[in-house]
């Protein structure tokens, strides 16, 4: 594995360690790296591993890194944090994005469990769903989230409606309907108590704007609770790498 600048200051939450990188370039090839060390010692242990990952732009690097890297794929289960309620085919969903960028290679064995079902709105699709993930081996052995410029990760977003209700980390839902205050599509995502029920979580942003927000939600002030990822760091359930890009 690529050597990092590894950090967990006074400044983190503890269970929070930082690994710094010169650009989201060299950070996509160190996670790749550690979240195939973390499948494989899955797949060691209990014969199976599973892996959650977001989607988004930001993680095509990673994508296409851990793909290329050799495994018991067949053994390994991929579903995704959230997705927006579009035909899987549409270059909006993020299903598409994983078809073509992870489920290839190497990792063209794995098994995919989509969060988007037939169903005509995510309020509907969301019992068919929670019995497909049911199958999934869990806790996650690796959880991939991203971190939007508004503090958002998974489809939690300030001020959706219900926001509060699903970053509790004792709510016993697995997934809700969700809705981006700014976008018009529906969409499903994972709760953060489902999010957390993972033996390691990884959260890699790149740049200074980024860096702003995440240094705003760890802080633990009354006015992080504005950012929905600063669920992440108040918890104690999971560890948490955060790997921070100095450029995009």
């Amino acid at each position: 594995m690529s050597i990092a600048n590894h950090t967990s200051s006074a400044s983190s939450p503890p269970n929070v360690v930082e690994q710094h990188f010169a650009d989201a370039s060299a950070s996509a090839g160190w996670l790749a790296e550690a979240v195939a060390d973390c499948l494989r010692a899955g797949i060691t242990a209990r014969g199976q591993a599973s892996l959650v990952v977001s989607g988004g732009k930001s993680p095509v690097l990673f994508f296409q890194a851990l793909r290329k890297l050799p495994m018991a794929w067949a053994q390994v289960t991929i579903t995704l944090a959230d997705e927006r309620w579009v035909d899987p085919a549409s270059a909006d969903s993020n299903e598409h994005l994983l078809r073509e960028h992870l489920l290839r290679d190497e990792a063209a064995p794995a098994r995919f469990i989509a969060l988007k079902s037939d169903a005509f709105t995510p309020e509907d699709g969301l019992a068919a769903v929670m019995q497909s993930l049911a199958l999934m081996p869990r806790p996650f052995d690796a959880v991939v989230l991203g971190m939007g410029d508004d503090g958002h990760t998974a489809s939690l977003f300030p001020g959706m409606p219900g926001v509060a209700d699903a970053l509790n980390p004792d709510n016993p839902a697995v997934l809700v309907a969700a809705r981006a205050p700014v976008s018009p599509e529906s969409r499903i995502s994972m709760t953060m108590a489902t999010l957390l029920d993972a033996r390691k979580i990884f959260v890699p942003i790149a740049g200074p704007a980024k860096r702003a927000v995440y240094d705003g939600a760890k802080a633990g002030s009354p006015s992080s609770s504005r950012y929905p990822v600063a669920a992440l760091f108040k918890q104690s359930r999971a560890p948490v790498v955060v790997l921070i890009a100095a450029k995009p």
